[in-house]
């Protein structure tokens, strides 16, 4: 990261604002009239939902090319990873008993017994899955630089 440009840093702070636009605006962290929330989010939900942005931003910027010929377009070692964290993060710090299919699944009080104490556990594993992307990602870039023109 340290020879990304002005491109992937843009591409980063762009991709993290809308990562926090997304995840935060259905699980009502951001307050709006769109959505409502049934039960408060724990304190844990907004360092998730802050972190699980910022690592979706920086695994986007590494799909740039910058002038140093960061991106990879032959070997993807992150692909599917970073999206399926930010999925797993989004899970997380939803509210439980307002998640469609978690409550078609398990009923409004197996959302709060069965799913509810799940949700620091998905949180968990969407950050790691997240940072094992952005970490591919980088080393991908690092080991097959595309070649600079």
């Amino acid at each position: 990261m340290r020879s990304w440009g002005r491109r992937e840093w843009t591409v980063a702070a762009i991709g993290t604002a809308a990562t926090l636009l997304l995840l935060g605006v259905p699980a009502v962290l951001v307050p709006n009239g769109l959505f409502s929330r049934e039960v408060d989010p724990t304190w844990w939900s907004y360092p998730v939902w802050a972190a699980a942005s910022v690592l979706t931003g920086l695994v986007a910027a590494t799909y740039v090319r910058g002038a140093a010929g960061s991106a990879t377009e032959d070997v993807d070692r992150g692909r599917g990873k970073g999206i399926v964290g930010a999925a797993l993060a989004w899970f997380a710090i939803g509210c439980p008993v307002c998640n469609k299919l978690v409550l078609l699944a398990l009923g409004a009080n197996g959302a709060m017994t069965w799913f509810a104490p799940l949700q620091p556990l998905l949180a968990v594993a969407g950050l790691a899955l997240s940072a094992w992307a952005l970490a591919s990602r980088l080393r991908a870039a690092e080991s097959c630089p595309l070649p600079t023109p």
